[in-house]
């Protein structure tokens, strides 16, 4: 990913480069209007946007609003409600603002350049956007394999490691901690540079922002670590913790039942002893129903935290096999198909931002809660704006509901007890009368 917001094919372009100064020196005389027909050819070649181009830019468009959005509102969603703040929703959160970070200032400079070929933001800016860039990358990959590791504790080996929130904030700060140092040498060796010496007084085009390394070997040990740092080693390790997860959620029982149950178990079984045949079925069929319930809740989120992932792994893919064919192998010094690899990058670019943009619509269609505060999200800015004793009447109502849903769902368990005790009760009458017939026969 690095140098995403650089031109990615300016070593590319020495054919073209050719062929636009043969124009230049073929068109250009010490009159007036050289200068207009360079003006025209820079036009016609390069800032007046392709049919594909058009496309890409409807695309930044939609991606940058969605992105902005719907992140935005995924840390207002925690934010808000106290029972969201789980560790998850924790690092769920370091992943929106992430996201947001990048959205707001790679994502226009990268359309800008995509389309233009040109840098035209400095070179401060040409070392501050790219280093934000793959720090954000690196934020979000950590962040993904924190995610994973900590399901695979909570899932496969409860017993080894209690997550809780506070080492949830602990280890986002150390996530971006990492992330700002090792993307240190990004920030080292991006300069801006002139594909056209000539025009290097005339014009801003033709300018890229690009790296320069004293030596050859260092790029392609820095991209060869980059890959494996940033992509390929976080996946195999998230892959194989999901694979475990999956196992154990959707093959296996899991090892143990939800908290409340196994803080009040003892308790519940001591009364059992001493209560009736029929509370103790019920006890039972809570404790059941108790365990069901977190077993599918907790599928709910390994689901949808497989798909962010795949997503992910998805969206970086493109990029990251051109970036190693590129920095690594010199795959593109002297390809013929300069356009095919020009829609390649920014295809590839766009990618990226889309990945950002992929994730909240992920939470809303797989996350009930988040789906919820969205809806309320979106009713408040497009309902009318209710006054505080309607709100206070609302969230009145909303709990009774909640309370009346609650209740639905015990009696509810009640019935199930009830119907399995006389269910048994059926069963023992039964064997009762058969054992008096064989007697009296």
């Amino acid at each position: 990913m690095s140098g995403v917001t650089a031109n990615s094919v300016c070593e590319d372009c020495s054919p073209l480069l050719h062929e636009f100064n043969s124009s230049v020196e073929s068109t250009h005389d010490p009159s007036v209007d050289g200068d207009d027909e360079l003006l025209r050819y820079i036009w016609r070649e390069y800032l007046h946007p392709k049919q594909y181009e058009w496309v890409l830019i409807a695309g930044y468009i939609i991606v940058f609003f969605i992105s902005l959005i719907g992140n935005t509102l995924v840390c207002i969603a925690v934010w808000k409600n106290h029972h969201m703040r789980t560790v998850t929703n924790y690092f769920i959160v370091n992943l929106s603002f992430a996201d947001v970070l990048v959205t707001i200032t790679c994502l226009p400079a990268s359309l800008v350049v995509d389309i233009t070929e040109t840098w035209f933001f400095g070179q401060t800016l040409c070392k501050v956007l790219p280093y934000v860039q793959t720090t954000s990358v690196s934020v979000s990959v950590l962040t993904l394999s924190c995610i994973a590791l900590d399901r695979w504790y909570a899932i496969c080996h409860p017993l080894m490691f209690k997550s809780t929130a506070k080492r949830a904030r602990k280890s986002i700060v150390i996530i971006w901690i990492v992330s700002c140092v090792i993307m240190i040498p990004q920030a080292i060796v991006m300069e801006c540079s002139s594909m056209v010496p000539e025009l290097t007084n005339r014009t801003s085009l033709f300018t890229v922002c690009d790296e320069h390394w004293g030596d050859e070997i260092y790029p392609k040990v820095y991209h060869i670590c980059f890959f494996i740092v940033t992509y390929l080693a976080p996946l195999c390790l998230m892959v194989l913790a999901y694979i475990q997860i999956f196992h154990k959620l959707w093959c296996q029982q899991i090892p143990g039942t939800s908290s409340i149950v196994q803080r009040k178990w003892r308790s519940l079984q001591r009364s059992a002893q001493s209560s009736t045949p029929g509370e103790s079925a019920r006890i039972r069929t809570n404790a059941a129903a108790a365990e069901i319930k977190q077993i599918r809740a907790r599928r709910k989120t390994a689901r949808m935290l497989m798909v962010v992932l795949f997503v992910f792994a998805l969206c970086y893919l493109p990029i990251s096999v051109l970036n190693v064919m590129k920095r690594v192998f010199g795959a593109f010094d002297n390809t013929s198909d300069r356009e095919a690899v020009y829609a390649w990058f920014t295809f590839s670019h766009w990618l990226i931002y889309a990945n950002s943009a992929a994730n909240p619509i992920i939470y809303n269609f797989l996350s009930g809660k988040f789906r919820e505060e969205f809806k309320a999200a979106f009713s408040c800015c497009c309902g009318e704006i209710r006054s505080p004793k309607e709100e206070h009447q609302i969230r009145g109502r909303t709990s009774t509901d909640s309370r009346k849903s609650l209740t639905t769902q015990l009696s509810n368990f009640d019935n199930v007890s009830r119907i399995s005790e006389q269910l048994v009760l059926t069963s023992m009458g039964t064997l009762r009368s058969n054992d008096g017939d064989k007697t009296t026969w």
